[in-house]
């Protein structure tokens, strides 16, 4: 679970320096920022799965042997 939380703060602080302005339409900010955490929250949990994943395959490359 901390992994999770620490690639989505992660992701998180990279979106926050990517300019969506000019993508936004007047008057939906704030749906655009629910849009981007929840695009967050999926990319960072992904992320951090795949980290995971790898950790525990090199775990498991010593029972191929």
């Amino acid at each position: 679970m901390l992994s999770h939380l620490i690639f989505i703060y992660l992701t998180w602080r990279v979106v926050q320096a990517i300019n969506f302005d000019p993508l936004i339409r007047k008057g939906r900010a704030g749906e655009a920022r629910v849009l981007l955490l929840l695009i967050t929250i999926v990319v960072g949990s992904g992320v951090s799965r795949f980290f995971l994943e790898i950790l525990q395959w090199s775990r498991d490359l010593m029972f191929l042997f």
